[in-house]
């Protein structure tokens, strides 16, 4: 497989290119490093917004619906669904074809399903790479809707611009939100399904606790909407965009986008040196200290400080 002509083609509009950069980013393929960074050039156009809320608050038939928005007004627009793990294969329950049937056959909408194998916070490890490769294919905006997995489920905010947390009437005590973090995390909030009753009560309370909310001058908004009919979509739309330029005047993306390039090194780096030293020691690296550690003579935390303390033997290991 050639990567660097797969990442010219999909750079060049082609989707199925694009895919198969996924796949290979998404399985931790030894080239994601080289193609995370043949692509950065690209990068920084797209606007990512995050839709998180406990399970059944409707937060794919709002993106759904708040897609075909941005879709109106001519925006392109990439979608991860970050879905539960299958328990046998460790891939995505719900497909992509599922979620997003009114979108599928757009061209200017690129769908992808990912499983979260495992991973805390609703999120998936390799996310933030998805959304990179969504930005370098040219997509306006980029919506993340995750799991659905309630108290942990605050990963959403380190990759959004922009979060959305959604919530119903039926939902329970707004206090729950509260321990839950979402009120701290939460750019806008949504109450979904606001024909039910209770919808009015939801979004006071909310309203009420975000006054005791310190610090920043954005002024959290509490959207009602149905997302079935498409109802308060476009006021979502207009709060996201009216967020969107607050971050840009008040320079909060400048350091989000400086806090996110130091994350990803160190990441990067750590990743790199991983699979190095694993590939070193498959071909008989620090053998000796490994014969000690089967025989049980020395334990692995005693082992690894001394191979750490083996310097130049690290070193070069590392450029073998």
């Amino acid at each position: 497989m050639n990567v660097e002509r797969l990442v010219d083609q999909m750079l060049t509009g082609d989707r199925r290119a694009l895919a198969r950069l996924i796949t290979l980013v998404e399985n931790g393929h030894p080239a994601t490093n080289f193609i995370l960074s043949r692509i950065q050039g690209r990068c920084g156009q797209a606007y990512v917004v995050g839709f998180t809320g406990p399970p059944g608050a409707g937060k794919s038939t709002l993106v759904d619906r708040f897609t075909g928005s941005l879709r109106a007004r001519g925006y392109s627009v990439g979608i991860v669904a970050v879905d539960p793990s299958s328990p046998f294969s460790g891939g995505a329950v719900l497909g992509d074809r599922i979620r997003m049937q009114a979108h599928y056959l757009d061209e200017s909408v690129f769908i992808r399903s990912m499983s979260t194998r495992g991973s805390h916070g609703g999120l998936a490890r390799t996310t933030r790479q998805i959304v990179e490769l969504l930005d370098a294919f040219g997509k306006s905006f980029v919506l993340i809707e995750t799991v659905g997995v309630g108290q942990t489920e605050l990963d959403v905010m380190r990759i959004a611009d922009t979060t959305v947390v959604v919530l119903v009437p039926e939902a329970g005590d707004t206090i729950q939100t509260m321990k839950a973090g979402l009120l701290e995390i939460a750019d806008i909030f949504v109450v979904n399904k606001a024909d039910r009753e209770g919808a009015a009560r939801i979004k006071a309370e909310l309203e009420a606790m975000l006054q005791l909310r310190p610090g920043e001058s954005w002024s959290v908004p509490v959207v009602l909407t149905r997302a079935v009919s498409g109802e308060g979509v476009e006021t979502l739309l207009e709060k996201v965009l009216e967020h969107r330029a607050w971050r840009e005047k008040a320079g909060v993306q400048a350091r989000q986008n400086a806090a996110v390039r130091q994350e990803e090194f160190l990441r990067a780096l750590e990743e790199e040196i991983a699979r190095r030293l694993a590939s070193a020691v498959e071909r008989g690296a620090f053998a000796d200290v490994f014969d000690r550690l089967r025989q049980g003579t020395v334990d692995p935390y005693r082992a690894a400080l001394e191979v750490v303390e083996r310097g130049d033997a690290i070193v070069d290991a590392l450029r073998a």
